[in-house]
């Protein structure tokens, strides 16, 4: 059960330190923005994020994959990094988080 709890803690410790990174052209993080599919990490402190973007060309996103990179991999406890960038579903705009609505003026 312990090694359960850790990887859930993993987990909460990713999300919110996601909630840090913003997307270059849009000001909002990509968590909120909805751009984290699904994050999982497992008892050996490997973790896997899946992701998209908001645009397949996106021109800053070596930057923004190198932060989550730093950021993610400074986190206690996490061992591995493995960034999945999918674009299937597409992105838009009803992924949003209320949140971010309401920061982007949209409700």
């Amino acid at each position: 059960m312990e090694t359960v709890n850790n990887s859930l803690v993993i987990e909460s410790k990713v999300a919110e330190t996601l909630k840090t990174i913003y997307d270059p052209e849009i000001p909002v993080n990509i968590y909120e923005l909805g751009l984290i599919y699904n994050i999982m990490a497992n008892p050996n402190g490997k973790v896997e994020i899946k992701m998209t973007l908001t645009s397949p060309n996106c021109p800053m996103v070596d930057n923004m994959l190198n932060e989550i990179n730093e950021k993610v991999k400074a986190i206690e406890g996490v061992k591995d990094l493995v960034l999945n960038i999918v674009f299937d579903p597409p992105w838009n705009k009803s992924m949003m988080s209320d949140t971010a609505l309401l920061d982007l003026g949209l409700i």
